[in-house]
């Protein structure tokens, strides 16, 4: 097998590629690449010709970047034995409620603005995230409280101190017990997601369900606005995607009478296995472990829908029913996370990119495949409410529906369709 190839790809090769696909660019193939050839010389008339490819392709294979000089030693992963005391209840008060509905003061610098799919995802162009004004912050926690996850493009800048302090704008930043924090001081609220050239491949370890997760959920008052940035990471058709899944769909998507069953029902969320995968890893523990109940079918305080609050990676028994009906509940609940197309957005990332989420409406899964790339990113999440129920609360279809028109799903089995290809 050949080596990999070393070296990252330059951005005119990118450039050239995105030229290829843009409308209205006539000869934009030949202007880019003539550009980037300028020094090869015209072949004499009748003189044999050899055929330069001027796009470097390999099918399945992308250039694996050289990190000998790194920009993000500082962010770098480390695991400090230290101890900390049970996180207190803390109040909190959404910033969502105060977003305005047409979102015109975060839009108001928008270039482009789109939905991935009508369910979940949006992607906003234009918007620097470390410059925003408050009333600006607020819509965007309105937005992200709709739209299940919110992306934004090359945010240089950025900083981890800018994005700490959009977090925390939006309630006390969240300080993980187990997972790796920064090499620099002083950032143990920022959680760092790092993989290397030298990392085992750890698909085995798992199945692809348990991989779907929310973030935490086993804390009294789990996330809400979550924010992710990519420090480093494959080039684009390298992998490392991360997907969601928008828990407002998960709930829209059963029928009433299991809507109606799982709301009388709560879940346990442990921490258990966190905790001895890290011991079992030599790595220290923080803050003890804990098991909280939470109900499965939770209200969102600023849309006011409803969604499934299920979590296939901390979730270990539905209380006040036979063990033998909760694993089933849970078997089922996991298929309808992992395997429900539409409630899917799947983001492809690029250097300093940002995906801002809500915790407590969207499970997500990052993909394998990868190696040999290094993929580092940081991540900042502050704590929400403790989940509760409104009884008197919609859910996403029927507000939509009410609001626009759009037609319901049919959920009984009857009638007859096409296979959708």
């Amino acid at each position: 097998m050949a080596p990999f190839l070393q070296g990252p790809l330059s951005d005119s090769a990118y450039e050239g590629i995105t030229a290829l696909k843009s409308p209205g660019i006539q000869g934009a193939k030949y202007n880019v690449f003539q550009s980037a050839h300028a020094a090869i010389p015209d072949s004499p008339p009748d003189s044999p010709t050899e055929s330069v490819n001027p796009v470097d392709y390999q099918p399945g294979r992308t250039r694996v970047s050289d990190h000998s000089s790194y920009e993000h030693t500082d962010m770098l992963p480390r695991f400090p034995k230290v101890h900390w005391d049970p996180i207190p209840e803390v109040p909190y008060h959404d910033r969502g409620l105060h977003g305005d509905a047409e979102f015109k003061n975060l839009l108001r610098d928008c270039t482009e603005i789109f939905d991935y799919t009508p369910k979940v995802g949006t992607e906003i162009s234009g918007v620097n995230l470390a410059k925003l004004e408050n009333a600006q912050k607020d819509d965007l926690a309105r937005l992200i409280a709709e739209r299940g996850v919110v992306f934004f493009r090359n945010q240089t800048d950025l900083t981890i101190d800018a994005q700490r302090e959009l977090g925390a704008y939006f309630g006390r930043l969240h300080k993980h017990a187990t997972t790796s924090v920064p090499r620099r001081e002083g950032l143990e609220d920022v959680h760092v997601v790092y993989t290397d050239e030298k990392s085992k491949d750890q698909r085995a370890y798992f199945t692809p369900t348990f991989l779907w997760h929310s973030d935490v959920t086993y804390e009294v008052q789990p996330p809400s606005y979550t924010s992710l940035k990519l420090l480093s990471g494959p080039p684009r058709g390298g992998g490392g995607d991360t997907l969601w899944a928008s828990q407002y769909a998960a709930y829209d998507c059963l029928s009433p009478y299991m809507q109606k069953y799982l709301e009388s029902l709560s879940a346990l969320h442990s921490a258990d296995i966190q905790a001895e995968g890290s011991r079992a890893a030599g790595r220290p523990v923080r803050r003890d472990p804990i098991t909280t109940l939470h109900p499965l079918i939770r209200t969102h305080p600023v849309t006011g829908w409803k969604s499934l609050f299920f979590n296939p990676g901390f979730i270990t028994k539905i209380v006040g029913i036979p063990k033998l009906e909760s694993d089933a509940i849970i078997a089922y609940l996991n298929e309808v996370i992992s395997t429900t197309q539409e409630l899917h957005v799947r983001y492809q990332w690029h250097k300093n990119d940002v995906a801002f989420w809500d915790n407590r409406i969207c499970n997500h899964s990052a993909s394998y495949g990868f190696a040999p790339h290094r993929r580092h990113a940081v991540r900042v999440c502050c704590h929400a409410e403790k989940p509760y129920l409104d009884p008197n609360s919609v859910s996403q279809e029927d507000d939509l529906h009410e609001k626009y028109g759009i037609p319901k799903v049919n959920k009984d089995g009857s009638g007859q369709s096409n296979y959708n290809d």
